[in-house]
């Protein structure tokens, strides 16, 4: 190499160096972390919230177990965001004791029927979907329409349906 070449190389001294790198700093990385926890944490609690609201804020659905004093049975179903309320009796069979009313809220614990049984619920998103057997009729509630032994019913406000 010649003299010339050397010439055109910047030499750096262990004096230089120091002047031209800047120290690491430790807080940046921790900073950064804590930045980030802190936005996704609002994020989650925000999305979580909101889809909780969407889950309920129609209500769950709404059944009157009734029985008139001879003991006949009926059931009165109402979802009052959709403005829901119909009416189906069972004609022809009879509960003990008769002349009762209960109100059976289907929320997100499944409930105690007073007469038949709770087949399935999905509560996920109320009203959700609720299926009962109720005197070997396969009762079933969707908010789009009402099956009664897979046989479809739309809705009506107060309508009566007797099952026969």
């Amino acid at each position: 190499m010649t003299q010339r070449g050397c010439e055109s190389l910047d030499v750096l001294t262990a004096e230089d160096i120091g002047r031209t790198i800047l120290p690491m700093r430790s807080d940046g990385l921790l900073k950064h972390l804590a930045i980030s926890l802190v936005i996704a944490v609002v994020f989650y609690v925000t999305v979580y919230g909101w889809i909780e609201h969407r889950r309920t804020v129609k209500g769950p659905w709404v059944a009157e177990f009734r029985a008139d004093a001879a003991g006949i049975p009926s059931l009165l179903i109402s979802q009052t965001n959709l403005n829901i309320s119909e009416t189906i009796t069972f004609p022809g069979q009879t509960v003990r004791p008769g002349n009762f009313s209960r109100t059976v809220i289907f929320g997100q614990t499944p409930p105690e029927l007073p007469f038949g049984k709770l087949i399935y619920q999905d509560p996920t998103f109320l009203p959700g979907t609720v299926t009962m057997r109720l005197f070997g009729h396969l009762v079933e509630l969707l908010p789009r329409v009402l099956t009664i032994d897979k046989k479809e019913y739309p809705w009506k406000t107060g309508a009566v349906i007797q099952v026969r």
